[in-house]
Order: structure tokens, then sequence, then C-alpha cells
């Protein structure tokens, strides 16, 4: 008869699609409380979902949507990550334009 297709998505709550679709996109206050390497995570969990074979439109999209968030999240952090490094730089009396890291920049501070 018909072939049997696993899911490779993970598993997600009860109830119709329309439930789990709204459930799915993570809201900011969510976000707020996960560190970078916990959004990356979830990030490269979507992204794995979206390489399942059988998923439909609407799954796609929302999954797609729900990375989207993760990666403004994680580029959130990776500003101002940048931004804290670049003040600590500019206080140190030295010129504040990013360089690249080198062994021998190390030894010299």
């Amino acid at each position: 008869m018909g072939r049997m297709v696993r899911s490779r998505r993970p598993a997600q709550p009860s109830g119709d699609r329309s439930d789990q679709a709204a459930g799915l996109d993570p809201a900011p206050e969510e976000l707020a409380d996960l560190s970078y390497n916990q959004a990356r995570t979830a990030l490269d969990l979507v992204l794995a979902g979206l390489q399942a074979q059988d998923l439909n439109v609407e799954e796609m999209a929302q999954l797609y949507r729900q990375g989207q968030a993760y990666v403004r999240y994680c580029v959130s952090i990776l500003d101002r990550v940048e931004q804290e490094v670049l003040l600590w730089d500019a206080g140190s009396g030295t010129d504040p334009s990013p360089q690249p890291y080198t062994a021998d920049s190390s030894a010299k501070s």
C-alpha cells in the first residue's frame, strides 16, 4: 500500500496546526532569557527542521520565521559584544578601530 514516511522534525505540541503555528515563533521575552549559545543551538535545530523532506509550505514558512527571529537575536548579541569591546579599546587610549588578533598583540599588553 502506501509508504510510511518518518518525520525528522522535532516533536511539536499537540493541537491543530493553527495552534502549533502560533506557538512556534519565539517571543522577545523568551529570546531575552537565552544565551547566545542557546539561541544558536535553537537556530541549528530550526535549520535541521527545514531540511526535512516532508514539510508542507505552512510548516516551512513558520520554521523560516522562527529561524529569522533566532538569527536577529544572535546578531544583536554579537553587535552588543562588539560595541563593548570597542569601548574597552577606546578606554585604553589606543586606536579603537578593530584590529585582527595576533599572538604578538596579546603579548604586548
